[in-house]
């Protein structure tokens, strides 16, 4: 069928031909005639937005409106496309990454879909870029109907398995990793799947509440149990999975075609890259939470990550902060309020976890985690306010015994900046307050503290650069079309010109990747820590969609959200990214956390490492010129470090735990497993993997004693005796 349309408003024809026509949809072909330049874009649109489904012209509008996602979805693409930093064409291969992303999302522990499903969406792999731009929205809506049917059907196996019982001595294993499962080809596959995913939970639940109801002893250990008390723990158990699988299946079936579609969108920002998303728009409050990413009651930072909730950053001086058993990189697994039944929120959209999580100051919020070793504990924290004296930066001094040489150290958790102007505080004034007094106290060297700094005001990581070197470029920034622009220090003034050693790990971040690079290019500083930082070397910018709406009409859609996309990437002035790579340390020391594929390179779809042309810059006059042998002294020290071969066996055998994807069904093997990870907490030192703020009575503790049992101090210690008495 043809249909000739005439509009006067760009004195023009558009030809229609009506290739399909039928209850569902309209699938059309346009071609276009006389149009000035200037319209044809929103002509284009005009058209996307006339061509209901009929079903939406006999009847009133359903919650999902179709032609609202068909506008966000074209100016979704028009945004990304024309902002996005690397500038990548929305084509095919963008298709494939964002329905990589999509089916992940969709179930990424392979529970629900079965090989035909994964099959039949598959089909549309290579069409997501072709159905953006015609207004198609076949893939998201299929894929939440075949989702839909898929956990109706796993409620009536969940109902048939809770009736069976649970035998806790058989000995038999359930697979850990998606990446190692296939999706089920059958109903008999499926219903094997769930039957060990709910015996593994039963028996994890066992375990807690033997802990909880019976108790352990001095050691730890959980206390004896007779016959009748285990078998009632174990009903106890079941009964608690049963609930919570079943409350977590309804929420799942609650899902709007809305949530799925917001979710569709997301997946095709991230495949930009992992920092561009889609933000839909909530409620005030909720909407501030998922740009910020920060919860007021517990002091984190989350992100929806492959159907898990995962921890980006710890606040430093929140609650969390201070219980201390929280880190990035951690998995909510479940959340329970005080003593109540726990809730599973795997695969719960993120504002529905912080809605879980939050709660009023004094309260108590029990979070089961899994540790990226594969270790699971219940996290009990107390909410409470972010205190915003924890993020400002601190220091200290630390005297070695033998020598009596005196050292500076300074901690920054964050690169902070008040804005408002209420107070006026930022970091390069407190650094510099903190680097006058300990000049004052005579002190041969220095050592700035950049652990687990996520980054902050990126104008706060020039200035502090600016307070140890006299005047130059610290940091390079590129845009998408190539414009390179330096941000110097331009102050020729040095606060502290003596030894330096800077300390990171893999959660150092963005400005701290600045700092760190720039000292360690001019040779201000030796950098030290784990084998490198984060790698996040981008910048995003926050795009309201609603502002570039601009045809007649369309303002009923709104409000649409907003997009966070990236739009500029770092460079040091050595010219090399700190994207993917991150810094390397001058010296490397044994982290707990060696192995584990943590930072930015791991990230699906993360933009790449590369270089541009070094700025002009000259090195810092007395930089440390024997490095070789630095690196040497250190490693003799680390062969005789107690507490350095005890990070060394504990890398060790989390990596072998990661591997060990596998997990055992005999209560034996978990209860085991149990006394291995406690046995490993009471090892960790508070920088390792562990950052209390409190000791055991809840006594907040002061600098120096966080500090005192520190073996990454203690080497910073000694580096600095190296630099200062080249002899000792």
């Amino acid at each position: 069928m043809i249909c000739l349309l005439r509009l006067p408003v760009c004195q023009g024809y558009i030809v229609l031909r009506i290739t399909t026509f039928d209850q569902s949809t309209i699938n059309y072909m346009g071609f276009f005639m006389f149009f000035p330049g200037k319209y044809i874009s929103r002509i284009v649109f005009v058209v996307l937005l006339t061509l209901l489904p009929i079903s939406s012209w006999a009847q009133d509008a359903e919650p999902f409106d179709t032609n609202r996602a068909r506008l966000l979805g074209h100016m979704l693409q028009q945004q990304l496309s024309g902002k996005h930093y690397s500038q990548k064409p929305t084509d095919d291969a963008l298709s494939e990454a964002a329905f990589d992303l999509y089916l992940k999302q969709l179930d990424f522990q392979k529970r629900f879909l079965w090989q035909e499903d994964a099959d039949k969406l598959t089909l549309y792999k290579d069409q997501i870029d072709d159905s953006i731009r015609r207004g198609r929205l076949e893939l998201p809506l299929l894929g939440r109907e075949i989702l839909n049917q898929r956990i109706t059907q796993v409620q009536e196996l969940v109902a048939q398995l809770l009736d069976q019982k649970i035998d806790p001595t058989v000995k038999e294993e359930v697979e850990t990793d998606p990446d190692k499962m296939s999706y089920v080809t059958d109903l008999t596959q499926q219903r094997e799947r769930w039957r060990k995913i709910i015996k593994a939970q039963t028996l994890s639940d066992y375990i807690t509440l033997r802990e909880d109801e019976v108790g352990v002893d001095d050691e730890g250990a959980l206390l004896p149990v007779d016959a009748e008390m285990d078998a009632e723990l174990l009903v106890q158990a079941k009964e608690k999975v049963g609930k919570r699988t079943n409350s977590r299946l309804k929420r799942m079936l609650e899902e709007t075609p809305q949530d799925h579609y917001d979710r569709y969108l997301n997946a095709i920002s991230q495949a930009f890259d992992p920092h561009t998303s889609y933000l839909p728009p909530t409620s005030k409050e909720d909407f501030d939470i998922q740009m910020s990413g920060s919860l007021e009651g517990i002091g984190a930072t989350l992100r929806e990550d492959d159907g898990y909730i995962k921890v980006v950053r710890v606040i430093p001086g929140s609650a969390a902060s201070k219980q201390g058993q929280l880190e990035a990189d951690d998995i909510i697994l479940k959340v329970a309020e005080a003593t109540a039944d726990a809730v599973d929120i795997t695969d719960t959209r993120i504002r529905d976890a912080v809605a879980l999580i939050r709660g009023k100051k004094g309260t108590e919020v029990r979070l089961t985690i899994k540790k990226p070793d594969g270790r699971q504990l219940i996290v009990p924290i107390i909410r409470d306010v972010v205190e915003i004296k924890e993020t400002f930066v601190k220091g200290t001094t630390v005297t070695d015994e033998k020598s009596g040489e005196r050292f500076g150290y300074i901690k920054i958790p964050s690169f902070y900046r008040d804005y408002s102007g209420k107070t006026d505080r930022n970091c390069t004034d407190d650094l510099r307050a903190e680097l006058q007094r300990q000049n004052q106290e005579n002190i041969s060297g220095l050592i700035i503290d950049l652990r687990n700094n996520g980054g902050g005001s990126l104008s706060d990581a020039v200035s502090v650069t600016g307070l140890f070197i006299k005047t130059g470029p610290v940091v390079q920034i590129r845009d998408g079309s190539g414009r390179i622009r330096i941000m110097s220090d331009d102050d020729s003034s040095v606060e502290y010109s003596g030894p330096m050693v800077v300390l990171v790990n893999r959660f150092s971040a963005s400005a701290s990747e600045i700092l760190a690079g720039a000292l360690q290019d001019y040779g201000r500083a030796l950098i030290v820590g784990d084998e490198h930082t984060h790698g996040k070397g981008t910048v995003q910018a926050l795009l309201d969609l609603d502002r570039f709406v601009n045809l007649r009409g369309m303002e009923k859609y709104m409000p649409l959200g907003a997009v966070k996309v990236t739009i500029q990437k770092f460079y040091r002035i050595s010219g090399e990214s700190t994207q993917e790579k991150g810094v390397n340390p001058d010296i490397v020391l044994p982290s707990r956390l060696d192995g584990l594929e943590s930072g930015e390179k791991y990230l699906d779809n993360a933009l790449p490492w590369d270089h541009i042309d070094s700025a002009k810059y000259q090195r810092w006059q007395d930089s440390p010129e024997n490095i070789v042998e630095l690196q040497q002294s250190s490693q003799a020290r680390i062969k005789q470090s107690e507490k350095f071969q005890e990070i060394i066996t504990d890398a060790t055998n989390a990596e072998k735990r990661r591997a060990e994807t596998q997990q055992s069904l005999l209560l034996t093997d978990m209860l085991a497993e149990r006394d291995e990870f406690r046995d490993e907490l009471k090892r960790m030192t508070p920088h390792g993997m562990m950052d209390s703020e409190e000791d055991d009575d809840n006594k907040e503790l002061t600098l120096d004693e966080k500090i005192a049992d520190d073996p990454y101090v203690d080497e910073g210690v000694f580096l600095l005796l190296d630099m200062v008495i080249p002899s000792s």
